[in-house]
């Protein structure tokens, strides 16, 4: 029964790409920076090896026993479903449509016939900036929020006084079905709140409504082979629900972190991909350091419990799909190597696996120690773990 258990610190990023500047990302170093300001104690990640990745500013654990290194992005782009993607193997060669001046009028238009509601908003804004600066006008005139950020993304804002959950879902939809082509957005988000003026909140209701992935993935090789691929979080999002066998959407680091052990303590063959979500949209999104490395060291305080539901043949990846820098001028994803960190039970020393030329070496690898052929036009490093 091999198993792999790959999981995804989202936007804890190790340091700014070649090409940062071209995203205005120079500069950029999430863990480091949070480590920096913070000082969080993260003796179980180092164990398996962070504090030997450059970027981390951690103190390296000369009895590590890991396998340890990061990895570039080839997809251009700095979001979330091209990060996911090319870790699941499926690389791609143009970036998803950023709108920074905010969506044509002629798909506004035909969006607000379809939902039978004019919208307000139509711009870049951080997510809890919009809800204090529009919730009171969406309140008096019933007028869903529509905003967008720098990465590719339609969000739909509703106060579930006005709109239940539901009736956002169904708007979402019908923004998924018009965007195609050159409007072709990787996500669809729907962004629930509550709350007065003054005090608005976002919901446990955010559903993310994602353009199914444009080739084959890892998702899609291990499902294929008869293997269980079970989602934690938001994967299923992400992936358009493709290749999945069965998925619990927890929100919330610790409901996910629960969720994925509870899938580590059935019997099965295959891959378990679980997002913690926390560390980019709590804390990374809203310039907040302190609360970043508290998610890390919840993570931490956990790992010791994840490793003891480790058998024999399972492998463990905790990594990253792009940076969000708390420190770094904005409140955007950051364009960033990610960490790789490596552990199984039969390992017996530290490996440095280097820099990773793609996220995709991550899907090679899972296939190899899985015995699948696929390697995603990538080079796994599962060699180096055995």
């Amino acid at each position: 029964m091999k198993r792999v258990f790959l999981t995804v610190l989202d936007g804890a990023g190790v340091g700014f790409l070649p090409d940062a500047a071209k995203y205005g990302d120079a500069g950029a170093l999430t863990i480091g920076h949070v480590v920096d300001q913070c000082r969080p104690p993260l003796p179980n990640m180092a164990r398996i090896g962070l504090g030997h990745i450059q970027g981390t500013h951690i103190a390296p654990d000369d009895g590590a026993v890991c396998a340890f290194g990061r990895a570039m992005e080839r997809s251009a782009g700095k979001d979330t479903t091209t990060g996911h993607w090319e870790l699941a193997g499926l690389t791609l060669e143009a970036p998803f449509p950023t709108f920074p001046h905010g969506f044509p009028r002629a798909l506004l238009d035909r969006f607000e016939a379809a939902i039978g509601h004019k919208t307000i908003g139509n711009k870049p804004a951080s997510g809890t900036a919009i809800l204090d600066e529009l919730g009171p006008r969406h309140l008096a005139e019933k007028a869903p929020i529509v905003y967008t950020s720098a990465d590719s993304v339609f969000q739909i804002a509703c106060h579930e006084d006005i709109f239940s959950r539901e009736e956002l879902y169904h708007m979402c939809r019908v923004a998924r079905e018009m965007l195609q082509g050159e409007w072709c957005v990787g996500r669809v988000i729907a962004r629930p709140f509550v709350g007065q003026p003054g005090d608005f909140r976002r919901t446990s209701g955010r559903r993310d409504f994602a353009v199914p992935p444009f080739g084959p993935t890892l998702l899609d090789a291990v499902s294929g082979a008869g293997m269980a691929c079970l989602g934690v979080g938001k994967i299923e999002d992400i992936f358009d629900h493709r290749g999945l066998t069965g998925s619990n959407h927890a929100a919330g680091n610790p409901a996910c972190i629960d969720a994925w052990m509870d899938y580590m303590r059935q019997d099965f063959t295959g891959l378990c991909f679980t997002n913690l979500v926390d560390t980019d949209m709590l804390y990374g999104h809203r310039n907040d350091p302190e609360g970043f490395a508290g998610a890390l060291r919840y993570f931490d305080a956990k790992l010791p419990e994840i490793q003891a539901l480790m058998g024999r043949d399972d492998l463990l990846i905790v990594t990253a799909d792009h940076g969000c820098d708390p420190c770094f001028p904005g409140t955007d994803h950051t364009r960033e190597y990610i960490p790789l960190m490596v552990w199984h039970k039969g390992m017996t020393g530290c490996t440095d696996l280097g820099t990773r030329a793609t996220y995709a070496d991550v899907a090679a690898t899972c296939a190899q120690w899985l015995g699948l052929p696929q390697r995603f036009g990538a080079a796994s490093f599962m060699d180096q773990l055995v």
